[in-house]
């Protein structure tokens, strides 16, 4: 394999993905250092990685956001996508997935990280992207290969094939034996490995596993089936032909070993990478990209620098692109290059043009956004992929300390959301309140953080308002006068109000039944004014909802009548009206549906009846192996922090959506404390 020298496939763009803290960074700067990119390799804990180098990632150290560094391996040039494993900070990984020739998955031997591998394998595999499974902190493991392999293979919905397997020394791992290439290597710390013999026990183990290999490549190669079954050797060409096509196709995810902290099986990776992953070229057809002379490009990120303005991280499928040219994007802006800039994590270089296949961010293409497919021809090109965000989960609401900074802050907040669409900004019509949403607890305070640190904007938060409604038991007929006499024109208006209850969920109605023009019908649609205006705050200090309120009668004035005085006759009459009408109060009950693992469903269904939800049936989450999926009905109030406790039951893995259902009556003590809250807060 070494000795292979094939022509390169373009600049080649890699996602390192993988559950979160299985090593990501940490193999970033391994790769990164062997290949001579950087002078040593960085440390995530010191703070000195070129990844996560965000304030908010060396302050959390945690990727917070994705990373792209770019170096150079045997006259090939490779960008990696440093993706964040958590789930709250996934959607930097689903929106740039599609940009990528494969995706290294970093994982380790912990059955506990499972459901968070099965996740990010499902999604490549979605997705047709080849990939690589990269075993991490193979120096620490305590179990044979075989037995973790069977661990993993669950998470994979296609053959897991080892290409190395681990060699022994008592009860730690020394090397490795490359099944492909049939050598034996001795790791090297922050060293390339040391070939040895293959001899003995370590010879038997390769030859058995090197068959099983071959068996599984056998599946999808005629040839290769005969000669095994010919027990003939198969051609080692042959076999790494087979290896290649079979990952570019999708139908197995090769297995590499190593401990990337320690840089071991680092450059064995990188050849893999070289030899087997496919280029640009494979990576255009995959998305369906017609040939064509105009440069053509896939926005994958966006970044607001303190000092540079906007910056849009690309992966160039075809063409050429120079700095300066004009670019149609196609959801219909256009924008003019201000630069183009190489990547390497907070670091940027200027270039005059990019290739396809290169990696680079361009700066201020102010109408682009992430997920826009990019050309330098005269027409807008068709959109390539979309990444939707998942549906968000826990919200704050959240003000400017100060006053001033209102407008800073809904330009920060706009800002966020372009470089991260799980981000989802929401005005509360009813309180007037800015509501963030995000995917979690980590991911609202990464970007309360941003507002303070990045844009300057200092912010209080609290949690949203609950939509509580309140509604009537009792008809009531009720006359609202207003007059008043203060010289000149005076105002008069009197209506008879028939209010009663409807139904739930029916909502407001009002109709009107005046005979003899005891109110003129010009000031009908006045009258329907002042009763919407009464609605909006009832006797428990909530919007008043599912009642008729019929104009019956009234009297006016010739002189002193008006809109006003209708529109303040009919307020007054609701809110005299009201309190006479046995309010209740009515709070939002949603649809929940939970995804999780299996062995947490129990948990699940125990945290769902703490939470006053009424569990409606469970079932397997129809194509997910190992997961279920639990419905329930639950409060709007319970809801709030339902994801906080969801995460810690099933490791982080677990979600929910969730979808409004109906109001539900609120009585006795609950309700009490409810209304007394309310009435503080205000």
């Amino acid at each position: 394999m070494g000795q292979d020298v094939r022509s390169p496939r373009g600049p080649r763009c890699i996602a390192l993905v993988g559950p979160f803290q299985s090593g990501k960074t940490t193999l970033l700067e391994a790769i990164l250092a062997r290949t001579g990119a950087i002078p040593r390799a960085g440390s995530v804990d010191a703070g000195t990685s070129v990844g996560d180098a965000t304030p908010e990632a060396r302050h959390h150290k945690m990727s917070v956001g994705l990373t792209a560094a770019t170096t150079s391996f045997m006259g090939d040039s490779y960008t990696f996508l440093d993706c964040p494993g958590s789930v709250e900070f996934a959607h930097d990984m689903r929106a740039a997935l599609p940009a990528v020739d494969a995706a290294i998955v970093v994982c380790e031997a912990d059955e506990k990280k499972l459901p968070q591998l099965q996740i990010i394998l499902r999604e490549l595999e979605e997705l047709k992207i080849p990939r690589f499974l990269f075993l991490n902190k193979i120096d620490r493991a305590n179990k044979r290969i075989r037995e973790t392999l069977a661990t993993l293979q669950p998470a994979s919905r296609v053959p897991l094939v080892l290409r190395q397997i681990p060699i022994w020394k008592g009860e730690l791992i020394e090397g490795f034996v490359d099944l492909a290439l049939e050598r034996a290597f001795v790791y090297r710390e922050h060293k390339a490995s040391e070939v040895v013999a293959l001899e003995g026990g370590d010879l038997d183990r390769e030859k058995e596993a090197r068959f099983s290999m071959l068996e599984k490549l056998a599946d999808h190669d005629d040839a290769l089936m005969e000669q095994l079954l010919e027990d003939i050797p198969p051609p080692r060409d042959a076999v790494f032909d087979d290896l290649a096509r079979e990952l570019r196709e999708g139908v197995i995810c090769p297995v590499l070993l190593g401990a990337a902290a320690r840089e071991n099986g680092v450059l064995r990776l990188m050849k893999a990478l070289r030899h087997e992953a496919p280029g640009i070229a494979e990576t255009a057809k995959r998305l369906g990209v017609s040939s064509g002379k105009d440069a053509l490009g896939f926005v994958f990120k966006t970044l607001h620098s303190q000092h540079g303005g906007k910056l849009s991280l690309t992966r160039l499928l075809a063409g050429h692109l120079d700095d300066g040219a004009t670019l149609q994007s196609a959801s219909g802006g256009t924008s003019r290059i201000s630069g183009i800039l190489a990547v390497n994590g907070a670091y940027e270089s200027k270039r005059a043009s990019a290739e396809a296949g290169d990696t680079v961010a361009l700066a201020k293409l102010d109408p682009i956004k992430t997920g826009d497919t990019v050309s330098s021809g005269k027409a807008p090109p068709a959109g390539l992929a979309a990444a939707e965000p998942t549906p968000p989960v826990l919200a704050i609401s959240v003000a400017a300390t100060d006053r001033k900074d209102d407008v800073k802050l809904g330009q920060a907040l706009m800002r966020l959301h372009e470089e991260d669409p799980s981000l989802v900004v929401v005005q509360n019509p009813q309180t007037h309140d800015t509501v963030l949403w995000g995917q979690g607890e980590m991911h609202l305070r990464v970007a309360s953080e941003r507002l303070r640190d990045r844009f300057g904007v200092k912010i209080a938060s609290h949690p949203p308002a609950i939509g509580y409604q309140e509604t009537i038991r009792k008809p009531i007929v009720q006359r609202g006068r207003h007059k008043k006499q203060s010289g000149g024109h005076g105002q008069f208006g009197d209506v008879v109000l028939d209010i009663k209850p409807l139904p739930r969920g029916e909502g407001f109605k009002f109709t009107e039944k005046v005979v003899g023009g005891a109110v003129p019908r010009n000031y009908i649609g006045a009258v329907e004014e002042g009763v919407v205006d009464g609605l909006t705050r009832g006797p428990l200090g909530f919007p008043v909802t599912d009642l008729q309120v019929t104009l019956t009668d009234g009297s006016y004035h010739s002189v002193d009548s008006s809109d006003l005085a209708f529109r303040t006759a009919a307020r007054v009459g609701l809110n005299e009206g009201l309190p006479q009408c046995q309010s209740v109060l009515l709070e939002p009950i949603h649809v929940v549906e939970i995804v999780c693992p299996t062995d947490a469903t129990a948990k699940i269904n125990a945290i769902l009846s703490a939470r006053r939800g009424q569990i409606l049936g469970f079932d397997t989450r129809d194509g997910w192996s190992g997961w279920d999926c639990v419905r329930a009905m639950m409060p709007e109030a319970e809801i709030g922090e339902l994801i906080v406790e969801l995460r810690s039951a099933t490791a982080g893995a677990g979600s929910f959506t969730r979808q409004f259902d109906h109001m539900a009556e609120v009585t006795g003590r609950a309700a009490d404390q409810i209304i007394a809250a309310h009435q503080h807060a205000a």
